[in-house]
């Protein structure tokens, strides 16, 4: 994943929800490479239960690596995770700027969920195919829809190359690479990142414009003020009530 930039030299801002997404991973990694020369046994425990494996979602219940695998990365795969470390940088600092960190929050989780079931939904349809998911790829693919539907025309910098290219293309090329690759060894990872991209497609179409979190909050906060303003005029047409009964003895 190449490193994004919308046309301004340097690092974006390092705060918010993209932080902690990037201090997770990084923790988790270099917690488990260190963990593996220590207690290599344990090490390998770890990344079992947290990797998707979608034999054991399937036919064991272990649903919480729908949502885990994000954290986990091979150790060998140093410059893989941190081209995806800066992606989720670049990317979720410019959607956290515009949008903030709840609604970021959500189409990160739903993205990497969507890619999740997409890999077990492959598992149930091709047996075969199935293998251990790890890393942010689900995520990020539902960063990146949202940045082609969000901010199309909108140029990038592809690092290390000196082109420029708008948005909606950029991600189309990445999109027409992931349908490629499903004719590939690679199918299944393929197929999580289009789960990904589509859970997140699907949720800046349909989510309400600040997120699901604040939208159920402001309901309840609704629902409570109405309550009171019920109970409010309940008892006004008590005391009504009363002061009438009071002139009429």
């Amino acid at each position: 994943m190449p490193r994004l930039s919308s046309g301004v030299l340097g690092f974006p801002d390092f705060r918010g929800f993209t932080r902690a997404l990037i201090l997770w991973n990084l923790g988790s990694y270099f917690g488990l490479l260190i963990l593996g020369v220590v207690a290599r046994p344990l090490a390998s425990e770890i990344g079992g239960i947290l990797a998707l494996d979608p034999a054991l979602v399937v036919h064991h219940g272990w649903i919480w690596q729908l949502l885990t695998y994000f954290i986990i990365h091979p150790g060998a795969a140093i410059l893989g995770t941190a081209f995806e470390l800066l992606s989720l940088w670049f990317l979720g600092s410019l959607l956290e700027g515009g949008h903030g960190s709840r609604w970021l929050a959500e189409l990160f989780f739903v993205s990497v969920l969507g890619a999740g079931l997409a890999a077990v939904a492959l598992f149930f349809a091709m047996p075969g195919s199935g293998v251990v998911l790890y890393g942010c790829f689900g995520g990020i693919f539902g960063l990146l829809i949202a940045i082609g539907v969000l901010y199309a025309d909108t140029p990038f910098m592809m690092f290390p190359f000196p082109i420029s290219i708008k948005a909606k293309y950029l991600v189309a090329v990445y999109m027409l690479i992931a349908l490629a690759m499903l004719f590939s060894a690679q199918k299944a990872f393929a197929f999580a990142q289009l789960g990904g991209a589509l859970f997140g497609f699907l949720y800046i179409k349909f989510s309400p414009r600040r997120g699901f979190a604040i939208a159920g909050s402001e309901t309840v906060y609704g629902l409570r003020n109405r309550y009171y303003r019920w109970k409010r005029r309940r008892a006004a047409k008590k005391f009504e009530v009363y002061m009438r009964k009071r002139r009429d003895n």
